[in-house]
This record gives C-alpha cells, sequence and structure tokens, in this order.
C-alpha cells in the first residue's frame, strides 16, 4: 500500500467528524508534565536523493562485524550464515505471509513452523516445540509463568548462571502474576540455596552452557525438582546441544533458549526468537503457537494450528499465554540453516568453535597471564576469563585494533568486576585470534 499524505482539507475533514477543533484535543488525557510541550527539532522535507545521501552518511558513522573481529556472545554470536539462508527466507510467499489463522492457504507457511517445531524437539531431547516466542529472555519468562501454574506454587528459583537479562525479564513476568524469583545470594551455590528453601518452588531454571561458559550434568538438578513436585527447566544454547547431551535426555521437562545462533544476524540484538519445547505431559500447557500435522479425507497430509491456548482463542482466564506475535520469518531462517547444515554440520560448527576458543584461551593464559574467573570446569565455545584492570579500558583498547572484546561482566553484576566474557564463533580464524592475544598482550 503507498503511503499518500494527508491534505489540510483531509485533516480538517477528520476533526469536523471527530467533532473537535484541533489535533492537540487527541491527547487531552495525557498529563501536561508529560508531554514535550515544543516542536519537534527535525530537519524540513528532503528529496528522494537527499535522504539516501543523509542514510548513507548516517548509516557510515556505526562499524558492523564486517569490519571489526567480534568476540562478543552473551546469547548474541557472530556465526556464519550461508547466502542461502536469507534467499530462501526472503522469498516473497514466506516474507509477506499473515498469521496462518487459514490453513488452507497458509499449507507453506505451515510446514516450515512443522519442520521447524520438529528440529528442535530433536535438538532439546524432548516431545514437543512450539513456535512463538520474541526471545530467549521471555522464553526463559513464559517457563517460569508455566511452573507457577502447572505447580499452583508461587516462587521460581533462577541459578545466578541464568544470563542476567533472562533472569530480569522473568522477574518483571512472575512479579506481574503475583510470583517472586530467588537466586543464589554471591557465593552461595545452587545446591546450598535449594537445601535451605522451607517450601519447594514452582520451578528451577538453570542456564546450559552458563553465564560462565561452564557445561555441567544437570541430572541431579532435574531429580531433586521431580522429587518434590517441581519443573526443571534448562535454557540451552542450540549450537552447544549439537556436542553435549540435550537437557531432554537429562531429565529436565523444559527446555527454552535464544535462537539467533541459528541462521540469524546479529540485527543490533533483534529482532531475533526464542524456542520453547517441553515434555509429553506439558504439550497442552504450551505458549503460544503449535502446528500440527493431520491428514485429510484423500488421506494427504495437512497442517494445522492446533493447541492454541492464546488469549486470542479461548476465554482469557484459561489462556496459558497472552503472546501475540509469532517470529515465524526469524524462526524459518533457523530451519533453513539447519536443513542445510543437517546434524553433522551443526556439530561441526559447534566443534570448531569450541577448538578455537581453548586455543585462545591457551594462547591467553601463557602470553598474557589470563585466567578463568570460574572454576575451572568443562566449557565451549564461550569462557569468562579474569582480567587484572579495567575491562571497559582493555575493551577500548582492543578497538582502536578493530576488534571487539568480550563483554564486561561487571556491568551485570559487581560481584564479576573484572570478568571478561569472551565467545568464539567458527567464522575467527588462527590470524584473528592471534591477534586478539598480541593486542591483549601490549595492553598489558
Amino acid at each position: 500500500m503507498r503511503y499518500i499524505p494527508h491534505t489540510d482539507e483531509d485533516r480538517a475533514a477528520m476533526l469536523a467528524a471527530l467533532g473537535i477543533s484541533d489535533t492537540g484535543a487527541l491527547f487531552a488525557d495525557i498529563p501536561q508534565a508529560a508531554r514535550l510541550g515544543r516542536a519537534l527539532n527535525v530537519p524540513g522535507p528532503l528529496t528522494e536523493m537527499e535522504l539516501q545521501r543523509t542514510m548513507r552518511r548516517e548509516a557510515a558513522k556505526n562499524q558492523s562485524t564486517d569490519e571489526l573481529v567480534c568476540f562478543l556472545g552473551g546469547e548474541f554470536y557472530d556465526r556464519f550464515i550461508p547466502a542461502a539462508v536469507p534467499a530462501l527466507a526472503g522469498r516473497g510467499e514466506f516474507a509477506t505471509s499473515y498469521t496462518p489463522y487459514q490453513p488452507e492457504l497458509s499449507q507453506g507457511t505451515l510446514a516450515v513452523i512443522y519442520e521447524f517445531q520438529s528440529m528442535m524437539a530433536g535438538l532439546t531431547g524432548l516431545a514437543a516445540s512450539q513456535a512463538s516466542m520474541y526471545d530467549g529472555a521471555s522464553a526463559v519468562a513464559e517457563a517460569a509463568l508455566m511452573a507457577m501454574d502447572t505447580t499452583r506454587r508461587q516462587a521460581v528459583v533462577l541459578s545466578r548462571g541464568v544470563f542476567p537479562e533472562s533472569r530480569q525479564v522473568a522477574a518483571t513476568y512472575v512479579a506481574a502474576r503475583g510470583g517472586h524469583v530467588v537466586v543464589p545470594a554471591e557465593g552461595q551455590s545452587l545446591e546450598e540455596l535449594l537445601e535451605s528453601l522451607v517450601e519447594p518452588p514452582a520451578g528451577i531454571v538453570v542456564q546450559q552452557p552458563d553465564v560462565f561458559g561452564n557445561v555441567a550434568d544437570l541430572r541431579s538438578l532435574a531429580g531433586w525438582a521431580h522429587e518434590r513436585g517441581a519443573l526443571a527447566i534448562a535454557a540451552a544454547d542450540p549450537v552447544a546441544l549439537a556436542l553435549i547431551e540435550p537437557p531432554g535426555a537429562m531429565g529436565f521437562d523444559v527446555v527454552v533458549g535464544e535462537g539467533q545462533p541459528l541462521g540469524n544476524g546479529l540485527q543490533y540484538g533483534g529482532p531475533t526468537f526464542g524456542y520453547f519445547a517441553v515434555a509429553e505431559s506439558l504439550v497442552r500447557r504450551l505458549p503460544g503457537r503449535v502446528v500440527g500435522a493431520a491428514r485429510d479425507m484423500g488421506g494427504k497430509t495437512g497442517y494445522v494450528l492446533t493447541l492454541q491456548a492464546r488469549e486470542q482463542h479461548i476465554r482469557r482466564e484459561r489462556a496459558t499465554s497472552n503472546i501475540c506475535s509469532n517470529h515465524s520469518l526469524n524462526a524459518l531462517q533457523a530451519t533453513v540453516y539447519l536443513a542445510l547444515l543437517g546434524p553433522e554440520g551443526l556439530r561441526e560448527v559447534a566443534r570448531l568453535s569450541a577448538a578455537k576458543a581453548h586455543y585462545l584461551v591457551g594462547q591467553l593464559g601463557e602470553r598474557c597471564g589470563l585466567g578463568r574467573l570460574s572454576p575451572a570446569g568443562p566449557y565451549l565455545f564461550e569462557v569468562a576469563l579474569s582480567v587484572p584492570g579495567s575491562v571497559a579500558d582493555l575493551n577500548r583498547h582492543l578497538l582502536k585494533q578493530g576488534i571487539l572484546g568480550g563483554w564486561d561482566m561487571g556491568r551485570w553484576d559487581a560481584a564479576w568486576a573484572g570478568g571478561w566474557q569472551l565467545a568464539v564463533t567458527e567464522q575467527r580464524t588462527r590470524a584473528e585470534l592471534d591477534q586478539l592475544v598480541e593486542a591483549v598482550a601490549a595492553w598489558r
């Protein structure tokens, strides 16, 4: 649809129809203190050529991972995206499709979502998945709400190893439902917190790998939760699941996570998508949208929306979630990416990333004296190191060398001051890893 601006006559006619004299009356309910109180300081209209020049000039002020060597992580990773992914995902029948309420008109879109759900169920080791999460943080929050609704309890325990953004979003969601989250204090282990609880929680949420990059055997936590009627929830990196045992196989009831690493760009932090997989006993409590396969009267396979326990489809008081948007274009990119790589290809991506990360950590330890921030343990392609000095100063130094350094963990938690979270993907070359080591050595 073309944009056609309103004329003065159009505006006058609309105001007359509304029975008001000026557009200011439309905002009468907004307090004066909340209003700007002056005209917007914006330039006048531009021609198309002028606008394109302006946008190019403004865009040139940014530097992207096309120009910088990136070691940032924290659930968003600079991974390689095959050219076929955007080419296929950008086809008109996908890019312009609306929510597939009418299955007879949306078989292609529904089939892709069904394939996505099947792939995520396989990765997580669980029975079923859905396709309507905004991002990894909202998926963690929705899992916490599921635990509260399932157990009728109000407390949800989150490990300190869960990424802080996810903890914050979960706390907001849970508080809105009248519940609260419990997080171990600094220096207190998750196991110590659990043993100190007077009442069992609705669920336990852990991260795999955690914020420090550590990979752990989580079976005992799942067992503890089940013995007390709580849900065991894991937030897991989908690429890591290609190498490690999936949480579903360890007994977890719910596995959620951030889907950006699967064929989606960094995109300044979004939009991306979250994934959400559950054990069979929880399928009817899944928030959002689930696509199912069926057969028509002629025996042909068809796809339909099913188990739609959303407020748009059933009485609000019975809805499991009010999530309304379906980031299916982002999930489509993940589906194409996973189909192109296959199980062995995804495993190779994870293996290469881990091998390069271990090489880098070894070099930083040997050449620069940097050690692990957390107790030694197995890790894959992300790791937290301890920096003697200001992490912010180190990152500024690296940026001058064309390197995006690791995340300053002190910005998350004062107890993690000096922590430097580095992520290494399959894109990083031996030369780039050595470049980082030389730059850190020069800074010290």
